[in-house]
């Protein structure tokens, strides 16, 4: 397989995370966001919405956006699992990582900031817009998971985990304050002393500068 990336992107950090927790090689395609390279042409070619991640498969069936790739690792490489077995349980967990993946991310993403920088707000300016929209989407994300457990949902990490991890590093990176949510960086850490995670890390890829 091989995975179009890039090393700071949260998306492609879900997947990379998926990757390595299921054992499946993969090859890492370096995609430069920042100087534009999801617009190339050839790119473009293989994920017409210009983003990343895009996992092709070794019959080059090509598949775009993280959610739908982690659906379709955890259907066809079921071990081990992301998500419970049991009906209610598997959408409280979607619920949690979507308020990640579709309330957060999505807003915070660079194409979002780059858009508020051409419209006159200041680096500051984008930078408390991305942390506003963090603080609330972890406090909703707190109170979504379960209370007293080591990881989001049990006793081993699943879809949440790998949609929180990437977006503490994001909110580090922005210096968020964190102190209301020392669950959460709890669950973090525990995470990031797997080699799953640890391996997935924005300063572990090969592009990483």
């Amino acid at each position: 397989m091989k995975l179009y990336t890039y090393w700071r992107s949260t998306t492609s950090y879900r997947v990379r995370i998926a990757l390595n927790m299921k054992g499946i090689a993969y090859t890492a395609i370096p995609i430069n966001l920042v100087a534009g390279d999801q617009r190339r042409p050839d790119y473009a070619a293989l994920n017409p919405g210009c983003g990343v991640p895009t996992l092709v498969l070794e019959d080059r069936t090509i598949l775009t956006q993280s959610m739908a790739i982690l659906d379709w690792l955890e259907e066809t490489h079921p071990a081990p699992a992301l998500l419970p077995q049991d009906a209610v349980e598997r959408a409280k967990v979607r619920a949690a990582a979507l308020t990640i993946a579709a309330d957060v991310h999505p807003v915070n993403n660079l194409r979002v900031v780059a858009k508020l920088k051409s419209m006159g707000h200041s680096q500051d300016e984008a930078v408390e817009w991305m942390n506003d929209w963090m603080t609330r989407g972890f406090a909703a994300f707190d109170q979504l998971i379960d209370p007293d457990t080591p990881f989001c949902f049990g006793d081993m990490p699943g879809l949440a985990d790998l949609c929180l991890v990437p977006q503490l590093y994001n909110a580090h990176r922005w210096g968020c304050d964190l102190t209301p949510f020392a669950r959460l960086t709890e669950i973090e850490r525990r995470c990031l002393a797997l080699s799953a995670f640890d391996l997935a890390r924005p300063e572990n890829q090969p592009d990483a500068s």
